[in-house]
């Protein structure tokens, strides 16, 4: 365990480790994108119904568009699934499952999103996290990006980064802040904050671009540990009014050894620590929600609205006690299950909310759709949302492919996981290392794995075959 500091401080270091649809406005024929993405947020903010973190700004993107109920990244790990999202191509076709490795190493002359935009003649920058560089370790860096992609990068490292980090780093000194549940309550203004520049300096693009066609990348980097922002925010969540998400110690044993990432369970920390992090994790996303206004302000202040279709995502989802577990780095829901909303040009529905299953690799087929790019790679692995986007309720029988990797003396344990509106089935190592199947409809929570179930045979066996046919057809596409 870590040190406490004082509260008066306002630092600690716990541990290692939908309104009525409506008419949307009609698309213009190339319209700008305002691509907002953010780090490790599950859905505990208002727009998908959390009743405390209240986010009046994102939940405007619901309100104005299509909130994804079923979305699901390919990899519960940054870099692998912000690969994923720019490339259009799975892991297994990117050759991407860790922190280190770049793409081009693996597929170079593949054409990415934003080179697309800008081979339409759209100019295209980015400010902040896109691709994967470390959080926080390489804020104020280009850390993995990639140069091709953009006209323009602008990496800032506000007072978190370059005053408040060491506060916290000098408290657990053997530790990277990048894996460690610790948090700061910040004196600091919002524009003197990392993310706080990110949402200025986008900002300043659209005015100075307004007469172009853009594609922006705004890339925050909250609700990522530490959990550093402004002190108003953590007032804002009254500590009485957090609830732990429930456990039982049996819940380490309901899926094979591979499953679970936090051993042991919470990683030792208290009931009473579990809910200072949950708080501290709850006043990032607050933090996050207010810069994202501003973005929002900009592009009605710019007279944009009309013109610009607005993304919101995160890279992947992040658990906070489901299972015993935290983070990421599996293929439960808490991780694999992540935000994702669209307003604005090209989104025919208002205030509508999706119950599809759909893929983060859908947002690369999406995008070049609604913008009518030429010249889109014809092996991209998503299809295009439009459909949804139009009816959220249109036939669409696709499933979600989620995996991850586990060190193993010998050669890696794969783990693949299939999501359906029902069902999850995983497989690890094709299941000779073990195997999970959850009926959702009865079973929300993940506690009954049915694979050993002979009642469940017949849906195991055909979630199993259509989960190997899209992993061979995945691995054929790399090059």
């Amino acid at each position: 365990m870590g040190t406490f500091a004082d509260r008066t401080t306002r630092r600690v270091f716990l541990m290692g480790g939908a309104g009525a649809a409506m008419a949307a406005p009609k698309p213009a024929a190339k319209p700008n994108v305002l691509f907002i993405a953010s780090d490790d947020l599950n859905h505990s903010f208002s727009a998908y119904g959390h009743p405390v973190v209240r986010t009046p700004h994102l939940d405007s993107i619901a309100h104005r568009g299509v909130r994804f109920d079923r979305a699901y990244c390919q990899y519960p790990l940054c870099s692998p699934s912000r690969t994923s999202v720019m490339t259009g191509l799975a892991p297994d076709a990117t050759g991407v499952y860790d922190l280190k490795k770049h793409f081009r190493e693996s597929v170079p002359n593949v054409v990415t999103l934003p080179q697309l935009f800008q081979k339409n003649g759209y100019y295209v920058a980015r400010v902040g996290k896109i691709y994967h560089y470390g959080n926080p370790g390489q804020i104020g860096t280009n850390g993995l990006d990639d140069a091709p992609s953009w006209n323009r990068r602008v990496n800032p490292a506000g007072v978190d980064k370059t005053k408040e980090e060491p506060l916290l780093t000098n408290l657990s000194p053997k530790r990277g802040l990048g894996s460690a549940v610790a948090y700061y309550a910040s004196n600091a203004r919002d524009e003197d904050h990392t993310d706080g520049m990110v949402a200025a300096e986008i900002v300043r693009e659209m005015e100075q671009h307004r007469n172009e066609r853009w594609f922006l990348g705004a890339g925050f980097y909250k609700p990522h540990v530490p959990w550093i922002a402004p002190s108003k925010y953590f007032d804002m969540v009254p500590l009485d009014k957090v609830k732990l998400i429930p456990f039982d110690e049996s819940e380490m044993s309901i899926a094979p050894r591979w499953a679970y990432f936090t051993v042991p369970a919470h990683w030792g920390m208290t009931e009473k620590q579990r809910l200072e992090a949950m708080r501290a994790y709850y006043a990032t996303i607050l933090f996050l929600d207010a810069q994202v206004g501003k973005l929002l302000d900009a592009v009605k202040r710019l007279k944009q609205e009309q013109n610009t279709t607005i993304v919101f995502w995160s890279d992947h989802g992040y658990g906070l006690g489901e299972h015993g577990q935290w983070m990421k780095q599996a293929v439960f829901e808490y991780a694999a299950h992540s935000p994702l909303m669209m307003c604005g040009a090209g989104v025919g529905k208002r205030g509508s909310a999706c119950g599809r299953t759909v893929e983060f690799l859908d947002m690369y087929p999406t995008l070049a759709e609604i913008c009518g790019l030429q010249g889109a790679p014809s092996g991209l692995h998503g299809r295009s949302l439009r459909p949804l986007l139009e009816n959220p309720r249109a036939a669409w029988e696709r499933p979600a492919v989620t995996q991850v990797h586990r060190a193993r003396e010998g050669g890696a344990v794969r783990g693949y996981s299939v999501r359906t509106e029902r069902y999850r089935y995983t497989m690890w190592d094709q299941g000779r290392e073990g195997e999970e199947l959850y009926d959702y409809s009865a079973d929300a929570r993940e506690l009954r794995n049915l694979a050993k179930e002979e009642s469940a045979n017949a849906v195991k066996a055909q979630l199993k075959q259509r989960l190997q046919s899209i992993i061979a057809s995945r691995q054929a596409a790399r090059t």
